[in-house]
């Protein structure tokens, strides 16, 4: 079953090599054999008209005698091969090149009355047999001798069919030689086929099998530079994929597991603390915030899963509305309000025009503003400032958040859309964010469309600027 491809290959090659044997030893053969019949008997018919008129005629002008005729036509016989015999117009043989001239004297009417008359009109027959006189077949050609416009004998010529058939086996002996050197020829080309086609997939389908069981580190070494380099190289893509999304999903349920765990551990403790009384009554208020705050932590974690799950199935439908975005950004500045204070942060509002109108989903824009200035107070040292400015250019409206904390390492900028994703730096600043805001306000701005990119060093502060359509 494995190797169904290197069956169907050596079917191939056993049907086209019986194929060309059938051909050239049956239709071929018989090709050859009609072939060289007209050809010996076009070589026959003009021995025989030479015969006639070098030999036969004279005999008749009573310039030679029949003995003298007769070796004449022995010699002839002897350098063709063949049988000579001179018949009068009754159907008698009188000359016999045969050995004791055994057809002498018979009439060969008496054999087949048709004879002379049909070899002369085709040409030549074959297959032409005298039983007790020529037993094995002939090839006959017949040339009848006119003299003063009056017939008065023809001159036949027999050769052996089996001359025949040894010639067509010679030819077809050479034939099959080469056929069998071609067949060789054909069985190193089915070969290299095999080597350049079936081998690499044979080498890719045990290399995946062990993609299949998890095994990702085992190489596609494909040496061909072609189609099938290019599949391994996909192959081999989607097994790094695989493997990272394998990776991605153990950090995934690692990182949430860790984001609820903690919360849940509170809430749990704090309620069985209220719950056997360890916690006094007048405490309780306190402990009670604390687990709805946690609560709260779950309900928006819970709530970000849920949007960046729905922007991947892409079943989010945007609300697509013209509106101010200065607006929407000074709204969205404002319910940060107390947590700016308390860290004496200042957020500096600079619009390049009055009125900038835009065409998005207003609310899904408000959720991305608010991620990207919650995280650029995280990050901000106190008594610091944040610039949010908005700018025309063109057909778009360029929306910049700009913080002056303390930055991004450089091996982080490219991760920091990840899910859960958080440097070092981030944990020691907030250990309560999820991890989630930036990938959500990356989603959104894609499936608007538009383009989301982050400038930041390590020490000096961070800029994410986004792009917006202009409302026409």
């Amino acid at each position: 079953m494995k190797h169904k491809a290197l069956l169907k290959l050596v079917l191939c090659y056993v049907v086209a090599a019986l194929s060309m044997f059938v051909m050239l030893n049956y239709f071929g053969a018989k090709r050859l054999n009609a072939q060289f019949e007209k050809e010996k008997a076009d070589l026959l018919t003009e021995e025989a008209g030479m015969i006639a008129e070098e030999y036969v005629t004279p005999y008749y002008r009573d310039a030679t005698r029949l003995s003298d005729m007769l070796v004449q036509l022995r010699s002839i016989d002897r350098f063709l091969g063949t049988r000579i015999w001179v018949v009068n117009t009754n159907g008698t043989v009188f000359v016999d090149t045969g050995e004791g001239s055994a057809a002498r004297g018979i009439n060969v009417d008496n054999y087949n009355p048709k004879f002379l008359d049909e070899i002369v009109t085709v040409s030549y027959r074959t297959e032409i047999t005298f039983p007790g006189v020529m037993s094995d077949p002939m090839l006959a050609v017949a040339q009848p001798i006119y003299l003063n416009y009056s017939l008065r004998a023809y001159v036949c010529i027999f050769l052996p069919m089996t001359s025949v058939k040894q010639s067509v086996t010679q030819y077809l002996d050479i034939v099959n030689i080469c056929y069998i050197a071609f067949m060789v020829v054909l069985l190193v080309i089915f070969a290299v086929i095999y080597i350049i086609t079936l081998a690499p997939v044979r080498r890719m389908t045990r290399v995946t099998e062990e993609y299949a069981r998890g095994h990702f580190d085992v190489p596609m070494k494909i040496r061909s530079h072609d189609e099938y380099k290019n599949l391994a190289n996909a192959i081999k893509f989607m097994a790094d994929e695989y493997k990272n999304l394998d990776d991605y999903q153990k950090k995934f349920v690692g990182n949430i597991s860790h984001d609820f765990r903690s919360p849940l551990t509170s809430i749990k403790g704090y309620a069985e603390a209220m719950a056997d009384g360890t916690i006094p009554q007048e405490m309780q208020k306190k402990y009670l915030d604390i687990i709805l705050f946690e609560t709260e932590r779950l309900t928006k974690l819970t709530t970000s899963l849920l949007t960046l799950n729905g922007f991947e199935n892409k079943g989010v439908i945007l609300e697509i509305t013209s509106f101010d975005i200065n607006e929407v950004i000074h709204r969205t500045a404002l319910s940060f309000e107390g947590t700016c204070t308390k860290k004496r942060i200042t957020l500096n509002l600079v619009f390049g025009d009055e009125v900038l109108s835009v065409a998005a989903d207003m609310g899904k824009i408000q959720q991305v503003l608010y991620n990207l200035i919650d995280n650029a107070i995280k990050f901000s040292n106190a008594d610091s400032s944040i610039d949010i400015k908005t700018e025309e250019k063109g057909n778009k409206v360029f929306v910049a958040v700009k913080d002056y904390g303390i930055g991004i390492p450089k091996d982080s900028i490219k991760r920091i859309w990840e899910r859960f994703y958080k440097t070092d730096l981030s944990r020691g600043k907030d250990k309560k964010g999820t991890g989630l805001g930036l990938s959500i306000a990356k989603e959104i701005i894609l499936a608007h469309r538009e383009n989301i990119n982050v400038i930041s060093t390590e020490g000096v502060g961070t800029e994410f600027i986004f792009t917006l359509a202009k409302s026409l």
